[in-house]
C-alpha cells in the first residue's frame, strides 16, 4: 500500500500542475469558439476551417515538446543538468526557425487552404481572415512547445502553469475587446490570440535561458544539437502527421455535409481537444517520469509507474465521460445561437462521452512510450491506425450518414490506437535504460 502511495505521489506531483497548464491552451480555443460562435454560423464555420490548418501546423511540431521532455528528463534523471539545459536551448533555436518558416508558408497559402476546407464562400472568407492574422503567432506557439517540454523534463511544472493561465486570461480579455468593443470580428479574435501567445512565449523562453546560464550551458545556436533534435523528432513527426490527417479528413467530411455540420464539428472538436488535454495530464507524467526512471536505470520503477498511470487513465476517462454526458444537453448553447447547430451537437457529444474511458488509456500509453523515446514504433502504429480510420470516416461522407456518425468513426480511431499501444507496452522492447536511447 505504501508503495502505491509513493507511486501516486510521483504521478500527481507532475500530473496536477500539468493538468491546469494543459487545459489553458484548449481554453483559448474554447474562448475563441464561444466568442466567434455568437457572431454567426458562417463565422464559426470559418474558425473550424482555420483551426484545422493552425492545429495541423502546430501539431506537426509537437515533437518539440515531447522530444524535449524525453531527452531532457533522461539527462536530468542521470544527474547531467548542463547537458539537459543545453539540449533545451537547442530545441528553442529549432522551434524559432521552424516557426518562422511555417508562419510564412501558412500566410502565403492561407487562401487556397481555407477554400479547400470551407463549406461555402462566406465561410472561406472568414476562415482566410482568421488564418492570415493567426499565422503571426506560429513562431510563438512553437517556442512555447519547446520551452514547456524542457521545463517538464526538469520537473518544473509551475512556470508553464502560471504563464499559460495568465496568457489565457489575457486572450479572453483581448478577444472580447477586439471582437465586440472594436467590432473587428474574426480578425479581432485572431489578433487577441496572437498577442497572448507571444506574451507566454517570451515568458517561458526567458525562464529556460536563465536556467541554462545558471548551469553554464551554452545559449548560442549549436548546429549539431539543433540537427540532432530535428532528427530525433522525425518519428514523432510521422506519428503526428497520422493524427492530424485524421482530423483533416473529419473536417473535409464535415464540410461536405454542409455549413451546420462544419460549425458543429468545430464545437465538438474544441470540446474533444479540451478533454484530450485534460486527460493528457497523466500522459505528461508518463513522459516525464518514464524518461527520468529509464535514465536512472530503473526498469521495475518504470513498469510500476506505467501500470498505475493506466489505472488513473481509466479513472479520469470515466470522470470525463460522466461530466460530458451530463453537460451535453446544454453545452452547445454556450457556443452557438443556431438551433440547428445545437441539435446536431447533442448526440455527437454523447458519443464523445462514451469514448472517454478508452481515450484515458490511449493518452497515458502514448505518453509513456514518448517518454521512453519509442518514436519509431509510434510512427509505424500511427500509419496503421490511419489506414484503419480513413475508410470509416470517408464512408460517412460517401453514404451521407449524418454528423453523429462522424464521431462514431472517431471512436473507431481511438479503439485502433488502443490496440497498437497496449500491445507494445506489454513487452519490454521499449524500456531502454540509460541517459541516451541507443536501441529501438
Amino acid at each position: 500500500m505504501r508503495l502505491l502511495h509513493d507511486v501516486d505521489r510521483q504521478i500527481f506531483r507532475v500530473a496536477v500542475p500539468a493538468f491546469f497548464a494543459l487545459i489553458t491552451e484548449p481554453l483559448m480555443l474554447l474562448a475563441d469558439t464561444s466568442i466567434i460562435g455568437h457572431l454567426g454560423t458562417p463565422e464559426l464555420g470559418g474558425l473550424a476551417a482555420a483551426s484545422v490548418v493552425l492545429g495541423t501546423a502546430v501539431g506537426l511540431c509537437i515533437f518539440l515538446a515531447y522530444g524535449s521532455t524525453a531527452t531532457v528528463s533522461r539527462h536530468h534523471g542521470a544527474g547531467d543538468e548542463r547537458t539537459a539545459m543545453g539540449l533545451a536551448v537547442s530545441s528553442l533555436w529549432l522551434a524559432a526557425g521552424l516557426g518562422l518558416v511555417l508562419a510564412a508558408v501558412t500566410a502565403i497559402t492561407s487562401g487556397a487552404l481555407t477554400d479547400v476546407l470551407s463549406s461555402s464562400s462566406a465561410v472561406a472568407g472568414f476562415a482566410h481572415d482568421y488564418l492570415l492574422v493567426s499565422a503571426l503567432a506560429l513562431p510563438a506557439m512553437l517556442l512555447i512547445l519547446a520551452a514547456t517540454g524542457a521545463m517538464r523534463g526538469v520537473l518544473d511544472l509551475r512556470t508553464p502553469l502560471i504563464a499559460t493561465i495568465v496568457a489565457n486570461v489575457l486572450n479572453v480579455v483581448l478577444n472580447l475587446t477586439f471582437v465586440y468593443g472594436f467590432d473587428w470580428g474574426v480578425r479581432g479574435a485572431a489578433a487577441g490570440t496572437v498577442i497572448a501567445q507571444w506574451f507566454a512565449a517570451a515568458w517561458l523562453v526567458t525562464v529556460v535561458v536563465r536556467r541554462a546560464r545558471r548551469v553554464r550551458a551554452s545559449t548560442r545556436p549549436r548546429t549539431a544539437e539543433i540537427v540532432g533534435a530535428a532528427r530525433l523528432g522525425v518519428p514523432l513527426l510521422v506519428r503526428t502527421i497520422t493524427l492530424r490527417a485524421s482530423l483533416v479528413l473529419a473536417t473535409l467530411v464535415a464540410a461536405q455535409l454542409g455549413d451546420v455540420p462544419l460549425a458543429a464539428n468545430q464545437v465538438a472538436a474544441a470540446v474533444v481537444t479540451f478533454l484530450a488535454f485534460g486527460l493528457d495530464a497523466i500522459a505528461i507524467a508518463g513522459q516525464t517520469l518514464t524518461g527520468r526512471t529509464l535514465g536512472a536505470g530503473d526498469a521495475d520503477g518504470t513498469r510500476a509507474l506505467t501500470n498505475r498511470m493506466v489505472a488513473w487513465g481509466v479513472a479520469t476517462g470515466i470522470v470525463a465521460a460522466v461530466v460530458l454526458a451530463a453537460a451535453a444537453p446544454w453545452l452547445p448553447r454556450l457556443f452557438s445561437s443556431d438551433p440547428a447547430v445545437q441539435d446536431a451537437l447533442v448526440p455527437a457529444l454523447l458519443v464523445v462521452a462514451a469514448i472517454q474511458p478508452l481515450s484515458g488509456i490511449v493518452f497515458v500509453l502514448d505518453g509513456v512510450l514518448i517518454g521512453a523515446g519509442d518514436g519509431a514504433y509510434l510512427a509505424k502504429a500511427g500509419v496503421l491506425v490511419l489506414a484503419a480510420y480513413a475508410p470509416l470516416v470517408l464512408a460517412v461522407g460517401w453514404t451521407d450518414s449524418g454528423f453523429t456518425w462522424l464521431w462514431v468513426a472517431y471512436g473507431g480511431f481511438i479503439a485502433a490506437r488502443l490496440v497498437t499501444l497496449w500491445r507494445r507496452q506489454r513487452g519490454t522492447a521499449w524500456m531502454v535504460l540509460g541517459a541516451t536511447r541507443s536501441a529501438d
